[in-house]
């Protein structure tokens, strides 16, 4: 055994959603003894940072059940079963903003939530965005309504918890690290 790995026992698949499913794992832990890890498993994502030609970075804002508030996020998306990250990216910059591209710079991927989901966010930045010439149909249980926001008011949106999630902390400070270069 690794040094850290626990090996699972069994595995109780609770539910098989559209997003999620979730299970719970007996698991053996390092020193011998066993203990339960509930587990939720992702199909992966992407998330899209879109720059317009003047410099704004364009944002949707959408309500998050969860959290019972709406959020300012970079636009992003689930992977769909068999599709390549970056064609996922386009899908959902196209559905949330009704912008297209040729052109997607990969930033980076991170897991979301590593203690308890397996989650994969994959990162791409265009600034080559072309407006689509016809209306693209959304998740038809998604409402978003677009802002574009310059870096400096993105970081002052951050400061005020306008700005809340990490994968758009992330690409705020990525694009802050790219100006300082």
């Amino acid at each position: 055994m690794k040094k850290f790995e626990e090996k699972t026992i069994r595995t109780e698949k609770i539910y098989d959603g559209k997003v999620v499913k979730l299970q719970v794992d007996e698991v053996t832990l390092p020193d011998g003894k066993t203990a339960k890890r509930e587990l939720i498993k992702h199909p992966g994502a992407v998330a899209i940072i879109p720059i317009t030609k003047d410099k704004k970075i364009i944002f949707v804002e959408q309500y998050r059940k969860p959290l019972e508030k709406s959020l300012i996020e970079i636009p992003a998306g689930k992977l769909e079963q068999g599709e390549k990250p970056e064609v996922t990216a386009v899908r959902e910059l196209e559905e949330e903003t009704g912008y297209t591209t040729n052109q997607l710079k990969f930033v980076t991927s991170f897991y979301t939530s590593p203690g308890f989901a397996d989650e994969l966010m994959h990162m791409y930045l265009t600034d080559q965005l072309q407006p689509l010439t016809k209306k693209v149909a959304g998740d038809e249980d998604e409402f978003v309504e677009l802002i574009e926001l310059t870096l400096e008011e993105a970081k002052q949106y951050v400061k005020e918890q306008r700005i809340h999630d990490a994968k758009t902390n992330y690409a705020i400070l990525y694009l802050e690290m790219l100006e300082m270069m």
